[in-house]
């Protein structure tokens, strides 16, 4: 056995992803090739002379590429390819009928007298997951496609010489203290807090993120008013090159639509915001940001006042802003749902 063979058949055995039996056959060929008898290989393994005698000589003809096994498996049923119809029609058509919602494996195959486990492959097989539920919300913006190819457009294609920020603002953000103290992760053990809290109070964050940069300008409010949401654009603006023209993101809250904020407009013509369509805040970057700031800092922080809380908030933009890293946004099926082709003041797409 070569250096090299030996090395892959080390990795085979302490893989988690090949079969079984195939780590099997890797792990009795190193035996052979420690010198171990086939008494003691097979003690080891274990397994029978009968197998080293058929796997040691294929390794010998045809080296690492004789391992994998050749059985073809079985001949299917008779009949095989109507149950298996039958499965599928039950799952996606019928409810069972004691009233549960989804059926599962044990439930269909009494009610279709067949193995429990052969339900099971049907599923794995046509990707049938009856126990998931996920929840979709469809926006009903008349405007939808419009809307989205602008914004969709000034993240692969901005305009030149303008910046393109994305804005919104993380409502209600408590500063809990644990009662009892917190626990350290150990060896075998998960990091412990205390159920019990005390809540010192709230406050709310406004972010702008630079789409092309990556990073973030960050602001604590105690109160998410029209007023505090211009006072943030007007610090946005400052803190750009005088005169820059800067396209802002943004949901539909109302508090971004208020005569304060066209009077803000009106007054900054360098200034233009586009609203995501209705129930679209995905196609906000800033949120997958605040999915940053909500793992990293906010689900598990302890705070022992709202100080506290805003001190760490803070801290983290500013290392964040250290080694800022932009989204990848790609778009990768213009045919599909979105017409990057219907005409936008922004993009010109």
């Amino acid at each position: 056995m070569s250096a090299a063979e030996r090395r892959e058949l080390e990795s085979w055995t302490r893989s988690r992803r090949l079969p079984a039996a195939q780590v099997k056959r890797a792990r009795m060929l190193l035996l052979l090739d420690d010198g171990l008898s086939w008494h003691a290989v097979s003690a080891q393994t274990p397994c029978s002379p009968d197998f080293i005698a058929r796997w040691k000589p294929r390794f010998e003809r045809d080296r690492l590429a004789g391992l994998p096994a050749r059985h073809r498996g079985k001949r299917p049923a008779q009949g095989a390819a109507r149950v298996q119809a039958r499965i599928l029609a039950w799952t996606q058509q019928r409810l069972p009928a004691d009233g549960s919602t989804h059926w599962s494996t044990r439930k269909l195959s009494k009610e279709l007298g067949v193995s429990h486990m052969m339900v099971a492959r049907v599923w794995a097989e046509h990707g049938l997951q009856p126990h998931r539920l996920e929840y979709y919300l469809a926006s009903d913006d008349p405007d939808f496609e419009t809307k989205a190819a602008a914004i969709i457009g000034l993240y692969l294609d901005p305009p030149a010489r303008a910046a393109v920020f994305c804005v919104d603002e993380k409502t209600a953000l408590q500063a809990l203290d644990r009662l009892d103290p917190v626990l350290p992760l150990s060896p075998g053990r998960a990091e412990r807090q205390g159920f019990e809290y005390y809540r010192h109070g709230t406050l709310s964050l406004y972010a702008a993120f630079n789409t092309k940069s990556g990073k973030v300008l960050g602001k604590t409010v105690s109160r998410h008013t029209s007023a505090e949401f211009v006072a943030f654009l007007s610090d946005l603006v400052a803190n750009q090159p005088k005169g820059k023209e800067l396209h802002i993101i943004c949901d539909n809250l109302s508090a971004h639509k208020t005569q304060a904020v066209r009077d803000f407009l009106a007054d900054h013509a360098n200034v233009q915001i586009h609203y995501t369509p209705t129930y679209s805040s995905w196609l906000n970057q800033v949120e997958l940001w605040f999915n940053c700031i909500e793992r990293d800092v906010i689900a598990r922080g302890v705070f022992t006042s709202v100080p506290d809380l805003k001190r760490k908030l803070m801290r983290y933009i500013r290392h964040y802003n250290k080694a800022p890293k932009p989204f990848k946004w790609v778009y990768r099926d213009p045919s599909h749902r979105i017409k990057t082709t219907t005409d936008s003041t922004v993009t010109g797409h």
